[in-house]
Order: C-alpha cells, then sequence, then structure tokens
C-alpha cells in the first residue's frame, strides 16, 4: 500500500500507473465499500452501481490526493458524500416513493410464506443495525465493520470526533433497547 501512496502522490500520473492505483483501491476496499454503500441505501443493485461510480470518481480524481489523510481515508470519504448526493438527489427520491407505494399492494407471488420465511430468519442484530437512522447507521459501520478509529471516521465524514463518540454511544443504546424488544 505505500507504493500506492507513492504513485498517488506524484503530479502527473500517467494512465497506466492510474489503472494500476485504481486496480489495488478495488482489491483492497471494494467489499468494504460495498458493505459501506449498502448502509445507506439498503439495495443490493443500487449498492453495486454506486461503488462502481465511486471507483470511476477515485480514478477521476487520483491528481486530487493530497496525503492529508491515508488513502483508506479518502476512498472512504468520496464513499460517503456520493451516497449521500445520492440519497439527496431527484432520482432516489423519486424511487424511494414508487417503493413505497408498491409496498402498500398486495403480492402475488406464490412464495410469499417462502419470503416471509426467508425474511424472519435474516441475522437480527443486522436488521437492528439497518434500522438505525444514517447517521448512527454510517458511524457503527465504519467503526464495528471497517474498523476505523473515531479520528478516521471524523475525516471521511467531516464530523467532529465528539460528536461521533457520542452517536456511537447513542446507537449502541438504541441498539441494545432494540434487541431487549426482539427477545
Amino acid at each position: 500500500m505505500d507504493e500506492l501512496m507513492h504513485l498517488a502522490m506524484t503530479d502527473e500520473i500517467m494512465l497506466d500507473e492510474r489503472e494500476q492505483i485504481i486496480d489495488q483501491l478495488m482489491h483492497e476496499y471494494s467489499d468494504g465499500i460495498l458493505h459501506l454503500v449498502y448502509t445507506y441505501v439498503k439495495n443490493r443493485a443500487t449498492a453495486e452501481d454506486l461503488t462502481q461510480e465511486i471507483f470511476i470518481k477515485c480514478y477521476e480524481k487520483i491528481n486530487q490526493f493530497n496525503q492529508q489523510s491515508t488513502i483508506k481515508t479518502w476512498v472512504y470519504r468520496i464513499a460517503s458524500n456520493h451516497c449521500k448526493d445520492y440519497l439527496r438527489s431527484w432520482h432516489y427520491r423519486k424511487i424511494s416513493f414508487s417503493n413505497k407505494i408498491l409496498e402498500y399492494i398486495p403480492s402475488k407471488s406464490p412464495h410469499v410464506d417462502d419470503e416471509v420465511i426467508t425474511k424472519n430468519e435474516e441475522n437480527t442484530l443486522t436488521n437492528a443495525v439497518m434500522n438505525l437512522p444514517l447517521k448512527y447507521r454510517e458511524v457503527v459501520f465504519l467503526h464495528y465493520y471497517e474498523e476505523l478509529s473515531i479520528a478516521e471516521i471524523s475525516k471521511i465524514t467531516t464530523v467532529n470526533s465528539n460528536t461521533l463518540k457520542t452517536r456511537l454511544k447513542r446507537a449502541k443504546e438504541l441498539l441494545k433497547e432494540k434487541m431487549i424488544e426482539e427477545g
């Protein structure tokens, strides 16, 4: 990864070097970025599309990496900002509204029982995390799933460290309450 940092530092990155950097970034962080994006959008296909867009953005912006953070933090920050932009977009709000309407229409699927059973078998903790408000879900994912420090999360989200500590504490309280309710 040090070699990657060195390559990213140079002012004029040649096309081959750029492709090498993006290949390494995708190899190192694609799963983590996909999981992070999923925590924002809660839809696998959309998360995969956004992950591709994030790595394209990294490819385009690699010359702007100024080594004020680690390259991991830089990539996660791009991902976080891209997701927030997506959630504010007209396209997302339109799709979200359409999906809510579809939830009220009864299913004609013959496999409704299987769907219900499968839904009930999902991991309770994962569901509880996914039902947290975004500001809590984001910090829980980055801290516990990506094992990032509060300082690194602060660089990614541009949220004060003390605020993140408070959000993490509140998220744990909410998760505990939810887990007690679920039994």
